[in-house]
């Protein structure tokens, strides 16, 4: 049978167009999902992340600072996501008794080998990565452990000398022996990119590690990364780092998001404003430090540097991955202040706030679930995004007594830290509308008396503990 060709060219025109089609409806899901999926600053509200292209607050508490090297980590997890949590750290540090090193051991020698891997470290890491992606858990990753390389942890640790058959103290420079605290920075396994010592042998293994730990987290899109925990070496080692992991994700068509943790507990001190003030270097500010402070201190602190980056016009995410306060422990002033002080950073604008692992914090506690759980309802139940730190709108307040966040006019929330009466400003309010209590420990909400917009009102909290009052006018 012979056909016209014009009829065998429509037909083929008409394969052709179908198949493209289809090549077109298979590749916009990609595409779609490419463009919404994972963690980035936000547009809208770039104070803040956004994840999956909707605004989110970040909140979160765990048992260890390396997660990735527990043993129940998956019940871990679901334990936090069922609190409304959505945020952890991941410290890749090897200190602790029942962690494994990053690099092959060798049993004949005694001695480890730089320029082999551990495979059960990694698997722990990938693991760890895969299981928080499947519940949408944001994990910041420390990747220089500051304590592992000092005092009895340095003694240890694979990159010292004498652990490892790569280079001897005299090639490279390396004490066997750092009997000091990380402040003083006796180590130089710090000084070593080209800026400072340009100690290359070091250098090598340093960057085969980086390298390794992005094999696996470039693949994500809910990682976030800082330098260091705590350091007080000098900002070219910083800034080698987030060079080097900007430009490695870049080359995978990756957006990456890098911070730096400072060790001093004055936000104002100067070695902050590296981060502050560099959002060509950093993309968001890690602020834990302030949690050394207390009561208003904390607040005014935290508040003042948020205001300043307004200013200064380069706004971004402030995160508290380390809030420290537990009874416990000898740091952060104790439980109450411990949760004192994770509830005013999210009322003062944090983007990301997160319980210290125990002692130093309250981790994955009762009390810390309870925490997470009520801000996490707090937020869903107000415009929270648009929300503001509102103390102007307080007034017949004692210190460190109560803490106002309101899109005025529309949503007022105030924090009690511990009962207590103040009056609040609704002049910008209208219409009536019903009192909402949250008992922060206990999860529970009750409806008081309605109130009108328009004036000022008294309000007194119902009983003793953290109470959060909440007006929703319409």
């Amino acid at each position: 049978m012979n056909i016209p060709k014009s009829e065998v060219k429509i037909q083929n025109d008409r394969n052709y167009s179908s198949i493209w089609n289809l090549v077109i409806l298979m590749l916009i899901p990609a595409f779609t999902i490419q463009a919404q999926e994972g963690i980035s600053i936000g547009k809208e509200y770039p104070q803040y992340w956004s994840y999956d292209g909707n605004p989110t607050l970040l909140l979160g508490g765990s048992v260890e600072d390396n997660l990735f090297q527990i043993s129940n980590l998956e019940e871990h997890l679901d334990l936090l996501k069922s609190a409304g949590g959505n945020y952890v750290r991941n410290t890749m540090s090897s200190r602790d008794s029942t962690n494994v090193w990053a690099f092959h051991f060798d049993e004949k020698k005694g001695l480890y080998d730089l320029s082999k891997w551990n495979d059960e470290y990694w698997n722990r890491f990938e693991d760890f990565l895969k299981l928080t992606s499947e519940r949408d858990i944001i994990v910041q990753i420390e990747i220089w452990a500051t304590f592992d390389f000092y005092r009895d942890f340095w003694n240890q640790n694979p990159f010292n000398p004498k652990n490892n058959n790569n280079y001897t103290v005299d090639r490279v420079k390396l004490p066997e022996v750092v009997s000091t605290h990380p402040t003083l920075t006796e180590n130089p396994f710090f000084w070593s990119i080209p800026l400072q010592r340009n100690n290359i042998k070091v250098l090598q293994y340093q960057q085969a590690f980086v390298d390794k730990l992005l094999s696996y987290s470039l693949k994500y899109g809910h990682i976030l990364y800082c330098i260091d925990n705590e350091t007080s070496v000098t900002a070219s080692w910083g800034r080698f780092w987030s060079d080097y992991i900007r430009k490695k994700g870049k080359e995978q068509s990756k957006k990456v998001y890098i911070t730096e943790m400072w060790d001093p507990w004055d936000l104002a001190h100067i070695t902050h404003r590296e981060t502050f003030d560099h959002p060509e270097i950093y993309d968001f500010v890690e602020i834990s430090q302030n949690n050394h402070q207390r009561g208003q201190n904390h607040w005014d602190n935290g508040l003042a540097q948020i205001e300043r980056l307004k200013l200064l016009d380069n706004l971004r995410p402030i995160t508290n991955i380390k809030t420290y306060g537990s009874d416990l422990g000898r740091h952060g002033g104790g439980t109450q202040n411990g949760i004192q002080s994770f509830i005013r950073s999210v009322f003062f604008g944090s983007a990301a706030v997160r319980f210290h692992r125990p002692t130093s914090g309250l981790g994955l506690s009762a009390e810390a679930q309870s925490v997470v759980n009520s801000l996490r309802q707090l937020s869903d139940k107000m415009d929270f995004f648009n929300a503001k730190p509102s103390n102007d709108l307080l007034s017949d307040r004692d210190e460190n007594e109560a803490y106002c966040r309101s899109s005025s006019g529309k949503d007022y929330a105030i924090y009690f830290t511990n009962g207590g009466k103040v009056t609040l400003d609704l002049s910008a309010a209208k219409g009536l509308t019903q009192i909402q209590w949250l008992d922060v420990i206990e999860n529970k909400w009750t409806n008081g008396k309605k109130i009108k917009g328009g004036d000022k009102v008294a309000i007194s909290c119902p009983g003793t503990g953290h109470w959060i009052f909440l007006l929703n006018f319409e």
